[in-house]
């Protein structure tokens, strides 16, 4: 597992390419202290996806802070036609 912490980015597969992205956002207080679980409800829902990276990134301006939390995921389940 390669964490770079400047970047807010842990590679958990490094050479594993990804073929989804779900992305959590929050601006809110109250928000942003549940991003975190719901992260993980949602890793947990979906256990046919393999976690590659996880990026987090923060974002202000004079109003807002925003953190996102961006997980690459690799799912080779065939999708229905």
């Amino acid at each position: 597992m390669l964490q770079t912490r400047a970047a807010g980015r842990v590679v958990l597969r490094d050479g594993m390419r990804f073929n989804g992205v779900k992305v959590f956002s929050a601006t809110m207080f109250a928000d942003r202290g549940l991003l975190g679980d719901k992260v993980t409800a949602w890793i947990a829902e979906n256990p046919q996806n393999v976690l590659t990276e996880i990026h987090v990134t923060q974002s202000s301006d004079a109003s807002f802070h925003c953190i996102a939390i961006s997980v690459f995921y690799r799912n080779d389940a065939k999708q229905p036609s």
